[in-house]
């Protein structure tokens, strides 16, 4: 984990257990890394803004401001483990990792005998993940390690990608592409729906075939929705629901 990311995570990590605190040798053993470089990425979060304070004494440790963090909520223990149950069917997907920070936080927000039942009933609840069969070719939705993360960025701050792609052939091509649509397909594996400089049209990358991806600073221009319709076979056309 690269420090921006394990700042991100701290403040996650100490939101979700709020007001509790954490002791920084609790954190260092979590993030694998030395008590010494706990401290110095608190004290960078404190400069930075965000209120996290230190509690003395030999259970204290640090805690952030309760208003950062969730009110009680109604959710039922088994409404939590539905949701975790989901999350695990899901794997690798694109907002995963969104995702599974959601689910904590919900959980570490609902009263304390019902976060602890819906914790017990998810040890009650195992899954089997059926291996590939014999001679069947390895899926990877995702491609390499962070294509997914740069296209989510260049989603939500709507900015110009630059990748490196192989066709069905294996041959590279560098491409500046405005995306459009995150895809997921019946066979596993995801497709990015973006306007091709290098084509001048709307094409379908699958993420397993892109070598590469950057986030560029130059805005995307605003384009239709619908301009960015693509003829996928098998595909999954459901849209996220968030309410």
């Amino acid at each position: 984990m690269n420090r921006t990311d394990r700042l991100y995570a701290l403040v996650e990590d100490l939101r979700a257990i709020a007001p509790r605190c954490r002791s920084a040798r609790e954190l260092a053993k979590r993030f694998e890394v030395s008590v010494r470089t706990i401290e110095r990425d608190i004290t960078a979060l404190q400069e930075s803004g965000v209120p996290i304070y230190a509690e003395a004494g030999r259970k204290g440790g640090y805690a952030i401001d309760k208003k950062m963090s969730l009110p009680p909520l109604n959710f039922t223990p088994a409404e939590a483990v539905a949701i975790a149950v989901a999350l695990s069917q899901a794997g690798d997907q694109p907002f995963g990792r969104q995702a599974r920070s959601a689910l904590r936080k919900v959980v570490a927000a609902m009263p304390g005998s019902e976060g602890d039942l819906a914790r017990e009933l998810a040890r009650r609840v195992q899954l089997v993940h059926h291996p590939p069969e014999p001679g069947s070719p390895e899926v990877r939705p995702l491609g390499g390690e962070g294509i997914s993360r740069a296209i989510e960025e260049a989603l939500l701050r709507r900015r110009v990608l630059r990748l490196e792609y192989a066709d069905a052939k294996g041959a590279l091509t560098s491409r500046d592409v405005e995306p459009g649509v995150f895809l997921g397909g019946r066979g596993g594996f995801w497709y990015l729906v973006a306007w091709c400089r290098l084509r001048d049209d709307v094409r379908v990358f699958r993420l397993d075939r892109i070598a590469a991806a950057t986030v560029t600073a130059e805005r995307s221009p605003d384009r239709p929705l619908e301009g960015f319709a693509a003829d996928v076979p098998n595909m999954i056309v459901d849209t996220a629901v968030l309410d």
